[in-house]
């Protein structure tokens, strides 16, 4: 596996990776790294690999898109010198233009979510070991839908940039596309948006895969 003994993995994003973890800092008992995959993703570190003592930490918050994660970056990234860093965020770029498409204040287009996450990129990439970049998702199997032609938009733009700075790239849509083919969207989230368990558990595994977790280990 990728990960090694005594790194931090901090994870970053919106309510998806939010997940009602604990404030100011989503780490430690009690359900402080939240009800979702991050702490799905420390549940299995820890119960196959105890010896590593993997530190996961979780910084979603909900609502954010990638202009509040840049306003919030040093405190909540680098200021907490992870060894390893997750960021997954587009989401709400993209629902605003949708569920509120006269506030256009609201609305991250694809040109500036491309450049501020390329700039965040860029920045974090020399203090730490690596960069997972997860794409947005939309749990809708009808590819034509309006806001699904946009989230698989911004999901080409987080491969693109994964591609050209040399971080690693989970692409989300695609596992749930597996799921998808025999579960009605809704099944995984009432809203397209927000997984069930069942999608939080899809995300922990591709996010464990791209890592390098083996899941037999004795």
């Amino acid at each position: 596996m990728l990960l090694q003994k005594g790194q931090k993995v901090l994870f970053i994003g919106d309510s998806i990776t939010d997940c009602e973890r604990a404030k100011p800092a989503g780490e430690g008992l009690f359900g402080a790294l939240g009800k979702g995959y991050v702490s799905m993703v420390d549940a299995l570190l820890q119960a196959v690999y105890p010896e590593l003592g993997i530190r996961v930490v979780n910084t979603g918050i909900s609502g954010n898109t990638v202009l509040e994660l840049q306003a919030r970056w040093q405190e909540d990234v680098l200021d907490r010198k992870p060894d390893w860093l997750s960021v997954m965020i587009g989401t709400n770029d993209v629902w605003r233009q949708y569920d509120t498409p006269f506030i256009k204040d609201w609305h991250v287009y694809a040109d500036k979510y491309e450049a501020t996450l390329r700039a965040l990129v860029a920045q974090t990439k020399p203090h730490v070991r690596n960069v997972v970049l997860m794409t947005p998702f939309y749990l809708e199997s009808n590819e034509q839908d309006a806001m699904r032609r946009t989230m698989d938009e911004y999901g080409a733009i987080v491969r693109k940039i994964a591609e050209e700075t040399g971080v690693l790239f989970v692409d989300t849509q695609a596992a749930f596309n597996v799921v998808l083919k025999d579960l009605y969207s809704a099944t995984l989230a009432w809203d397209r948006v927000h997984p069930s368990q069942a999608g939080h558990a899809v995300l922990a595994r591709a996010f464990l895969n791209k890592v390098g977790f083996e899941w037999n280990r004795a």
